[in-house]
């Protein structure tokens, strides 16, 4: 299957090198001038001057414009999916936390093997872990919703491995967030966008108009001495919810006497507010002081599994017709960082300090503890998390003669970071038992218990060396080393080597190697938590309560835990860059092999678990009060392999207007090769029970294997149009049965936009999803009795269908 997409990815290239009328994802908005080509990059190299066509390793440039153009309300990762094939987005519902803090991934990779910078300095993560059944299950990373489109002028997306150059966690590659920079001028955007649908689920079809999305934001740019700048960024975002939710089996609920959606399931209730500063300015004639900051706030409102009324943890006094429980957050992410630039004994000097927050509070609404009846509250305050980081990092170059055809840049640095984080617990009747009998939490979604209670911090130093220079006119290459020493597990090295061939004006080949590493997250090591989770059985979903257990737990020793160690990669890329007049094309080949990976194990016992061993397991958690057991582990290893392709061609016409065509695409495929060794718990023969069938799978098949964008931006005088179709290949939804498996389908997304400019204001109309596409529906055997699971979480486009929006700007 592998060698399949290899080979489409072959004639792919060959037919974008006859069709110059195809071009790159990272599509620079109409109106560009000719020479935006040529735009400065400072991702991927630290010397000076470099295009993204002259660099050694691809990097997607992506600006603010192309980024507002989307559709998509206020969301940047949606955005940045839509561009770049190689980042996909899912929008899991009904995963407790992550549905409020949506993860991202590039190149099919886990989300937090991918390092955000903000402005070149590292970005925080965010205090959640994904510990439910999305994309991403046991990762920790940056949440890119938290950064206002508004405050973004570009994006630099480096598709490489660059651990050695940018610090852990930076596997797959780094996403540079370039906040705008402006000393005058400004302007303010309003959008309004619903959702216009045909629901067709496997127990009945609907019509669906939910989601109604208002977003105001503005910017300003204000001068800061005589050659300063301070920019001023806010933006306000109130979404309603929508619900894809099946309609409720009629057969094992036969009182409701009519078909009835009892669930929601979609994007969660929205309210934002966000506000972001960005400043220079020079102090002498090589010294400058600059420095950024940003506050946003998140109301957000998510439901979890529905409740039929005969659901043995209703309380029927209560909620007679069954109840739906709503998980409410309130998520607050703080940025601040500044510093100061110049020259120092001819060294390019840059010393910035930076600290960020992320905070998490959780509301259960609409609920009830079952063990205190009809006395139980129905809101709970159900506990919070917080990560925190502070960092100080000194970089210096400077370029030396080294006898080569041009001074070779080096480039050296220093960095200290410390992280904390820390879980608090909610309000007792969230979690204790009360006299009945029951589930003693709040249901979907029970409070942090004491024993969940922790306050941990670590810190890492880290040095690293890089060389960039030409060892001949056509020759260029980079050598980079980075050394770093963590608290809490140790020291590691990481190295890259990259090199480009320049054959002629037109053409030139670029390959890399290099070694990466990920420091397993304070979350990974430190997170526990007792949830009730939606588990797909040949008979139907059951919610089952299970523990996720520290690693140094005796439960989760008891069950093969050990210390968890440092994710360890090496990659491999070669591609070619072709350009020529108004046409340009990129090629990059790429294998990642990561060992160690670190996964959140199965829920123990669980339906696939042999019965010996099922009993063994089940009576070590009878005092700990619950019925399945998981912790994270290091253990898997896979091997990642694919192909990017993007390339761009512009026309100019004097009647007709301006065109510029773009097409990109991404294939990839991932293979587990090894999964952890099991504990001794029985004598019986295991099955690979601590990271079974459902979850390979999922890493190899549970993201797209091909993704590709055509895009075509049209200009004339104020009129403008922009038809946009994405392919997404399908992907498995799997499970530890085989039985229970399912698929999304292939389906292309077609989005159509409008604009017309009158002076200084501006008009869009547009409709995201054109045809109403959806991915396959969830098959009714497999779904709740409630219907709570309407379509696929794994869906890459999301299933709200067919959104409809306008847009109304103002510059000055």
């Amino acid at each position: 299957m592998r060698s399949r997409h290899l080979l489409l990815a072959a004639v792919s290239a060959g037919a974008l090198l006859q069709l110059p009328a195809f071009a790159a994802a990272q599509a620079q908005e109409a109106g560009a001038s000719a020479n935006e080509v040529e735009e400065l990059v400072v991702t991927g190299t630290r010397t000076p001057g470099r295009t993204r066509l002259d660099t050694i390793a691809p990097v997607d440039v992506i600006g603010g414009q192309a980024l507002a153009r989307q559709g998509s309300g206020a969301e940047l990762a949606q955005a940045l999916s839509n561009l770049t094939p190689a980042i996909d987005f899912p929008r899991p519902a009904i995963t407790d936390g992550t549905d409020h803090v949506r993860p991202a991934t590039l190149r099919g990779l886990a989300p937090d093997q991918t390092l955000v910078l903000i402005n070149g300095m590292r970005g925080h993560i965010g205090a959640l872990v994904n510990i439910n059944g999305s994309i991403g299950r046991g990762s920790t990373a940056f949440d890119l919703n938290s950064i206002p489109t508004v405050a973004v002028e570009r994006v630099e997306v480096l598709r490489d491995g660059a651990s050695a150059q940018y610090g852990a966690d930076a596997i797959a590659g780094v996403i540079n967030l370039r906040l705008r920079e402006a000393r005058s001028g400004g302007g303010a955007t309003y959008n309004y966008g619903i959702y216009n649908t045909d629901v067709d689920t496997a127990r009945g079809d609907r019509k669906a108009h939910d989601g109604l999305t208002q977003s105001v934001s503005a910017w300003q740019g204000l001068p800061l001495g005589k050659d300063g700048f301070l920019t001023v960024m806010g933006e306000y975002v109130n979404r309603h919810p929508t619900n894809r939710s099946d309609y409720v089996n009629l057969a094992s609920a036969p009182d409701y006497g009519r078909p009835v959606v009892l669930g929601r399931y979609g994007d969660p209730k929205l309210e934002s507010s966000a506000i972001y500063l960005n400043a220079g300015l020079p102090v002498s004639e090589t010294w400058s002081l600059y420095g950024y900051g940003g506050y946003q706030h998140r109301d957000s409102e998510s439901a979890a599994t529905a409740r039929t009324y005969n659901n043995s943890n209703n309380v029927p006094a209560v909620y007679p017709g069954g109840f739906l429980p709503i998980i409410a957050t309130e998520i607050d992410d703080y940025n601040i960082a500044g510093g100061i630039k110049g020259e120092l004994g001819g060294f390019a000097t840059d010393l910035g300090v930076s600290y960020g927050k992320n905070k998490l509070e959780y509301t259960i609404k609409n609920t009830i503890n079952s063990t205190y009846g009809a006395a139980s509250p129905r809101t709970f305050k159900a506990g919070g998390l917080d990560y925190d980081q502070f960092l100080v990092n000194l970089n210096m170059s400077k370029g030396f003669d080294l006898g080569l055809i041009e001074p070779t840049n080096l480039g050296f640095g220093l960095e200290y970071r410390e992280e904390g984080f820390s879980v608090h617990q909610g309000e007792p009747a969230s979690y204790t038992k009360g006299p009945l009998t029951g589930a003693p939490v709040s249901q979907g979604f029970g409070g942090f218990r004491p024993s969940n209670v922790v306050d941990k911090t670590r810190h890492n130093v880290s040095a690293y060396l890089d060389l960039e220079g030409k060892l001949t006119e056509r020759l260029s290459f980079d050598a980079a080393a980075r050394y770093e020493d963590y608290s809490d597990f140790g020291s590691k090295v990481t190295g890259k080597l990259a090199a480009r061939f320049d054959v002629d004006d037109a053409l030139a080949l670029r390959a890399a190697i290099s070694s990466g590493v990920k420091a397993p997250a304070l979350q990974q090591q430190y997170f526990s938590y007792t949830a009730t989770n939606n588990v797909a059985t040949p008979t139907g979903s059951i919610l089952v309560e299970s523990g996720t257990f520290t690693v140094d737990s005796p439960i989760a020793v008891a069950l093969g835990a050990k210390p968890l160690k440092a994710e360890e990669s090496m990659n491999y890329s070669a591609g070619i860059v072709f350009h020529t007049g108004p046409f340009e094309l990129t090629i990059d080949a790429y294998q990642i092999d990561i060992d160690d990976r670190i996964v959140l194990s199965e829920n123990l016992p669980n339906p696939s678990t042999p019965a010996a061993t099922a009993a063994v397991i089940t009576g070590l958690l009878q005092n700990y009060g619950v019925s399945a057991a998981r912790f994270f582990l290091n253990g898997v290893e896979t091997r990642t392999r694919g192909v990017d392709i993007v390339g761009r061609y512009k026309l100019e016409t004097e009647t007709a207007g301006r065109y510029d065509f773009t097409v990109a695409a991404n294939f990839n495929g991932t293979d587990v090769r090894k999964t952890p060794s099991l504990p001794t718990i029985t004598n019986v023969s295991q099955p690979p029970f601590l990271f079974d069938r459902g979850n390979v799978l999922t890493y190899e098949e549970g993201t797209p294997n091909q993704k590709f964008v055509f895009n075509t931006d049209w200009s004339l005088g104020d009129f403008g149009v922009t038809a946009k179709a994405t392919y997404y290949d399908s992907v498995l939804v799997p499970n530890n049965n085989p039985t229970l498996d399912y698929e999304t389908g292939h389906r292309t997304i077609v989005d159509l936009e409008g604009r017309y400019k009158l002076g200084p204001a501006g008009l869009a109309l547009g409709v995201n999803n054109l045809f109403d596409q959806y991915p396959r529906e969830t098959p009714a055997l497999i779904n709740s009795p409630s219907g709570s699971i309407g379509f696929p979480s794994y869906s890459p486009f999301g299933f709200n269908g067919r959104f409809l929006y306008a847009r109304v700007s103002y510059n000055w």
